[in-house]
């Protein structure tokens, strides 16, 4: 028995089909079935809870059984925005022609979407380095890996489609290096560890992600660096990549990063308008000559007046002292 011919994207509204084919991932069955959806696409409405399988929703991991039932809730054909080329300052670490490496600011969004669709990070790209626009996805072009709203710190950017390709082979293969400067609350004992928390989507808030025993597996190693009163600052960092890892697997373990209204506790004089969470340093290899890269982002001034606050001086550059030992996180 074969697969009827695959149907377009409708409209809007809902599809469904009968499993014909069983034992195929959730996500592929998605590509093949609706081929206007891309496997991401897909993905992302799956982890949405946009796809219910006989009545209940799964992960993309999911393999299908034959007679089950699957609908989908698809997004409204609206138009994409155009993308505009915006003239906006930008923090260069590095560039050479095969990719950038900038210092992303808090509050900076890196794509449009919605309620952001200007003024991001991708937005100034466009202006910077306008082939840019060929490279990826036209609404994130040169985008390797994000960091959230109101995190700052180093971000590697593709100027080419190779380059694209070869760093985000890098970032699947945990080939990446990445450290993160956090200032959470209480004090935190023992001093080094490594949380391993499978994190899914949040069953009560799709737009969260929480520890679940069905999540995907997930590991953060931390060490103190600075303990305080009531505050201790953190070298994080994430072996593997998952959304707003740091901060949930930080939350989980009891001690929210200083800030985060959405995994820690309300605002507090210390930071009014972001979570102190920073990229300090991202090791790659070169995606033309393979040559290890280190990139560095000094912390901005807000995060150092905080921990000034504290009692812990930091140059107002940066913080060279805080700087991650070197060494990959096994």
């Amino acid at each position: 028995m074969t697969e009827s011919a695959p149907p377009r994207i409708p409209d809007s509204s809902a599809f469904t089909f009968v499993v014909e084919k069983p034992g195929r991932r959730l996500d592929k069955v998605l590509r093949d079935r609706v081929p206007d959806l891309s496997r991401t696409e897909g993905k992302r409405l799956i982890e949405a809870g946009q796809v219910q399988v006989d009545g209940r929703p799964r992960k993309p991991a999911y393999r299908v059984e034959l007679g089950e039932r699957v609908i989908i809730v698809l997004p409204t054909d609206d138009p994409e925005p155009s993308l505009v080329p915006e003239d906006m300052s930008l923090d260069i670490l590095y560039e050479d022609p095969h990719l950038l490496a900038v210092n992303k600011p808090a509050g900076l969004v890196v794509h449009p979407g919605p309620g952001h669709p200007r003024g991001t990070l991708v937005n100034a790209l466009l202006a910077h380095h306008p082939p840019i626009a060929d490279v990826g996805r036209p609404d994130r072009a040169g985008i390797v890996h994000r960091l959230d709203k109101e995190t700052s710190g180093v971000m590697v950017i593709a100027k080419t489609e190779a380059a694209l390709e070869e760093l985000q082979e890098q970032f699947r293969k945990r080939a990446v290096r990445k450290a993160y400067l956090a200032l959470v609350n209480d004090r935190v004992q023992p001093p080094e560890g490594i949380i391993e928390v499978p994190l899914g989507r949040d069953p009560n808030d799709r737009q969260k992600m929480a520890p679940t025993p069905e999540g995907r597996y997930s590991r953060t190693r931390y060490r103190v660096i600075r303990l305080f009163p009531k505050h201790t600052l953190l070298e994080a960092r994430p072996y593997t990549g998952r959304t707003h890892q740091v901060r949930v697997h930080l939350s989980w373990l009891g001690h929210p990063i200083v800030g985060d209204t959405v995994y820690g506790r309300r605002r507090e004089p210390l930071l009014k308008d972001r979570h102190f969470l920073h990229a300090s340093r991202l090791i790659l290899a070169h995606p033309e000559t393979g040559e290890e890269m280190c990139f560095e982002a000094p912390l901005p001034v807000d995060l150092s007046h905080v921990l000034h606050r504290l009692g812990h001086s930091v140059p107002a550059a940066g913080a060279s002292d805080l700087r991650p030992q070197d060494g990959h996180d096994t």
